[in-house]
């Protein structure tokens, strides 16, 4: 994209000389001939001499520039004006003679009011401006005050001459009062500060007045947005910014250089265009690029900053009140500050707070399920607002034989929460099915799972194998919002209130905070701490370890880099050699649980890693540990029974009910045997309700990272039947992601792990750090760790001693 940096100085003198900092441009209805009074149009007097540039105007290169129109100077002999700020006076074409003879009185009395402002102008008596044109109609510029003044004083008189006109007036009157274009913060609508951010379809001011930065890149950084576009009267027209090179629409990583045989400026992004080498070629300095965003606001050459006039005269807006209207807007995009104001009065839902020690397990329940289920609310809301239209789409043959459709996702797989192993929905209208003659012309959608991300390209394996491969254009896509996670939270809290068998009377009692005596486990300590196939433990992971393998309750703190997956794997070596039981691992994230499966599998142990159905296509490191893999090498008749059914299936795409059901029945059987055979089962804390592990109970649980995970979520393996719980994590870190502020603010971003160490339950706390160079260490270990930070290396090692590359390349 190019701007002509001679056009630009001028725009730039002419706004400058034209208007004033502060000045209000008016804005003049009018009518023409061919036009009946409801297609009056509304022209911008203020801007004759500025505006969006054409393919010959100062705009050109990628995207090309659009003119915005014809522009009016000014006003012909017989067209009829009102003054700017005042209501229009509008009449259907039947009635204007007759009111032009009502009115012929005030019409007397309202030159005579002009003429006596003039006067008092010509005094000094006032701050008015008073201009006659040659054809002897004039126009009133007055104060904001006087202004108003006008606006009565054309209420009341018009509304003794035709009462059903001025009804139209009232509805008209927003529209001339407050632009479409105006800032959705503060009201500012100079089309020369303004930008419309393209996601939200929102207009937002560079001015930063009481925040911290301007207000579109408030907008832009809390709705989690990128792309903007200026406003077609503003100097350089309507144009979506975007770079020269690759059209990258990411106005934080646009910048500009100048070109040196040519007064232009190219839009270039900072990746990876600048650090292109086709690029140097080019009769660019790419040593001068720059950012288009600077210090939280737009560069003003781009998007002027409004004048301490113009922002004084504005509403009024803190930071505290955007943070709350970007998230009403989340639930209604269209809601006002006026909404806001009234929503604070009525008075919000609040949630009821966690406690610190609850009554009983029906206590914990009332108190937990509502904030639960209020995220889950939100989580939903969220997720199936994310609708994508006018999609295009690839087909491809899977290596299961599935049809997958490739295509953009408009936004960051962080930004929108997608993971691999969601399921969306692929739709398509029944006029674009007749137009190509598909499914009856009748509407189709399939189901799909994510497959693959990767570069904003999202790959979707169809579970459906009919589908209209023929169609690339068109297509629609919509989150498939799943209940499942929250369904067994609210189970888990259920059960913990109702079974008794739940969980042990002393981890019952403990989790509720209620005071009980210490217990110590009868079990014998091992010979020797050390595992086969880890590395030696510490001093710090030996004690905890130690100490652990005696206790009903435990927690162990890890800092950065302390080695907890190798002292997690090392205990549940231990916990598996006193024969008690399986031992049960789970963590709240997949990549979590695959690390740790890698690592306790390595001791020897016999391991299977349950992953959830819609994962099971899915690439990971331990997928010969996965369930659905290992069945298949079982040496067993049902096992060939298997083979040949699941063979029959990838070829004809579906099985026919009867042998459908008998393949279910055979993975369900396999599946059991090997979940039986193993000595640590590994899933997610979400994927121990299962319904594979229904009647499975296991005595000893491990939760890795438990202080990323909600209490409700640990819950639901502590339920089947602990009576020895291990909790990993480290509260100085990452807290649960909680999206519902409401549910947040009310205390679900508390985890289990925090508010035990709260009640005064210590945690053993991993001292020995390998990751970090002591100078980078010292800062977390004398802030959050009182000092207790220590490292397996002198401090005399040098950043690139092969310790630290090993570290960094691993």
């Amino acid at each position: 994209m190019y701007f002509h940096t001679a056009l630009h100085r001028d725009l730039i003198s002419s706004m400058s000389t034209k208007h004033p900092p502060g000045q209000q441009y008016d804005f003049l209805e009018f009518e023409t001939e061919g036009l009946d009074d409801d297609e009056d149009a509304l022209h911008s007097f203020g801007l004759s001499g500025g505006g969006g540039c054409g393919s010959g105007g100062g705009l050109r290169g990628r995207g090309g520039g659009r003119g915005t129109g014809d522009r009016y100077s000014g006003l012909s002999q017989d067209w009829g004006a009102t003054p700017a700020g005042s209501k229009a006076l509008s009449a259907p074409p039947a009635r204007k003679q007759q009111q032009q003879q009502q009115g012929q009185g005030e019409l007397e009395a309202v030159t005579g009011e002009m003429e006596r402002l003039r006067l008092k102008e010509e005094d000094g008596g006032g701050n008015g401006l008073y201009h006659q044109h040659d054809d002897g109609v004039g126009t009133l510029e007055s104060s904001d005050e006087e202004r108003q003044d006008d606006n009565h004083y054309g209420e009341d008189t018009y509304s003794q001459n035709d009462e059903g006109a001025g009804e139209e007036d009232e509805e008209e009157e927003g529209e001339v009062g407050v632009p479409e274009y105006a800032c959705r913060y503060c009201g500012i609508h100079d089309p020369a500060c303004v930008v419309r951010c393209v996601e939200s379809n929102k207009w937002f001011c560079n001015s930063r007045w009481n925040t911290t930065g301007s207000h579109i890149v408030q907008h832009l950084v809390k709705a989690r947005n990128k792309t903007v576009c200026l406003h077609p009267e503003s100097p350089l027209g309507d144009t979506v910014l975007e770079c020269y090179n690759c059209g990258c629409r990411n106005a934080f990583l646009l910048g500009f250089i100048p070109a040196k045989s040519d007064s232009v400026v190219v839009l270039l992004c900072r990746e990876p265009c600048l650090n292109m080498g086709a690029l140097k070629d080019m009769d660019w300095d790419l040593g001068q690029w720059m950012p288009l965003i600077e210090d939280r606001a737009f560069l003003p050459w781009l998007v002027k900053v409004p004048s301490e006039q113009e922002q004084l005269r504005a509403r009024q807006i803190n930071a505290g009140q955007i943070n709350k209207l970007e998230e009403l807007w989340k639930e209604n995009p269209e809601a006002t500050l006026e909404d806001l104001e009234r929503q604070t009065a009525e008075g919000e839902e609040e949630g009821v707070a966690v406690l610190l020690k609850y009554d009983d397990g029906y206590h914990y329940q009332n108190v937990l399920a509502p904030l639960v289920k209020m995220e889950a609310d939100y989580d939903k809301k969220m997720k199936e607002q994310q609708t994508q239209e006018g999609v295009s789409v690839t087909w491809d043959i899977g290596l299961s034989k599935r049809k997958v459709a490739t295509f953009k996702f408009r936004r960051d797989e962080q930004d929108s929460g997608l993971t691999i192993g969601d399921e969306l929905r692929l739709k398509l209208d029944g006029f674009t099915t007749r137009l190509h003659g598909v499914n009856g012309g009748k509407p189709w959608e399939g189901v799909g799972n994510v497959l693959r991300m990767m570069d904003g390209e999202v790959a979707l394996e169809m579970q459906d194998p009919r589908c209209p491969t023929e169609i690339t254009e068109g297509y629609a896509i919509e989150f498939v919002w799943k209940s499942v996670s929250f369904d067994r939270m609210q189970g888990a809290l259920k059960t913990f209130a109702v079974d008794d068998t739940s969980v042990s009377g002393y981890l019952y009692h403990k989790l509720l905070g209620h005071d009980v005596e210490p217990q110590t486990l009868r079990v014998a300590p091992p010979r020797k701490f050390s595992v086969p196939g880890l590395p030696d433990l510490n001093h710090s992971q030996l004690q905890a370890v130690k100490s652990v393998l005696q206790k009903p309750l435990s927690l162990i703190q890890g800092p950065p880099g302390t080695g907890k997956t190798v002292t997690s794997a090392s205990l549940v070596y231990h916990l598996a050699q006193q024969g008690v039981g399986q031992v049960l691992v789970v963590a709240p994230s997949n990549v979590a649980v695959d690390h740790l499966t890698e690592k306790i599998h390595a001791t020897g142990l016999k391991v299977v890693r349950l992953a959830a159905k819609s994962r099971e296509s899915v690439d990971t490191s331990v997928d010969y540990l996965c369930l659905h893999t290992m069945i298949t090498t079982l040496a067993t008749p049902e096992k060939e029974e298997l083979s040949k059914l699941q063979q029959l299936k990838a070829e004809l795409g579906e099985l026919v009910p009867q042998d459908e059901a008998k393949f279910r029945q055979l993975k369900r059987k396999l599946g059991k045997e090997v979940l039986k055979a193993a000595d640590v089962i590994c899933c997610t804390c979400v994927g121990a309700g299962d319904p594979r592990l229904k009647n499975f109970r296991f005595r000893q649980v491990l939760i890795d990272e438990a202080t990323q995970a909600m209490e409700a979520e640990c819950l639901i393996p502590i339920v089947m039947g602990c009576k020895q719980l291990v909790m990993v994590g480290d509260h100085c870190q990452l807290p649960p992601v909680i999206t519902c502020k409401k549910a947040a603010k009310a205390g679900l971003t508390q985890s289990l792990f925090e508010r035990l160490i709260i009640l005064g339950l210590r945690p053993h706390r991993l001292q020995v750090q390998y990751r970090m160079h002591p100078c980078l260490s010292a800062f977390p270990s004398n802030m959050f760790y009182e000092g207790e930070y220590s490292f397996s290396l002198p401090i005399s090692v040098p950043f690139f001693h092969p310790f630290f590359l090993i570290k960094l390349y691993a």
